[in-house]
């Protein structure tokens, strides 16, 4: 499966969007001095992961889009638990988490479908 144009794909537009909320939330509440840990941790797991599908997608092997699928789902667990981090910590509402998480869980379904194509 060779896919031309990854910004077609369903699974990286929505992946595309969460990192969009993520970075652009007003709604956590992250103290300046995470900036640089929890924070940036986070974005950088969110951005892995449609940041994957699109190295995954102008690979010529179907092995390699395989392998950078995978990557990008293992990015997404780790979005994951810093979600749940900030939401015991108290540094993102219980709503605003249950907004996120599901958006993760819809991508973790969408791209176990993909690798398993």
């Amino acid at each position: 499966m060779y896919i031309r144009n990854f910004e077609d794909l369903q699974v990286w537009q929505k992946a595309h969007e969460l990192v969009k909320l993520i970075y652009t939330d007003k709604n956590f509440n992250i103290p300046a001095h995470e900036k640089y840990g929890l924070e940036s941790q986070l974005k950088r797991a969110a951005i892995s992961v449609p940041a994957n599908i699109a190295e995954g997608c102008r690979r010529q092997h179907e092995k390699e889009l395989v392998q950078f699928l995978s990557v990008a789902l293992g990015s997404l667990s780790e979005v994951r638990y810093y979600l749940i981090l900030c939401k015991d910590i108290g540094y993102i509402s219980e709503t605003k988490y249950r907004n996120l998480h599901n958006k993760c869980i819809e991508l973790d379904k969408m791209l176990d479908r993909l690798v398993h194509k």
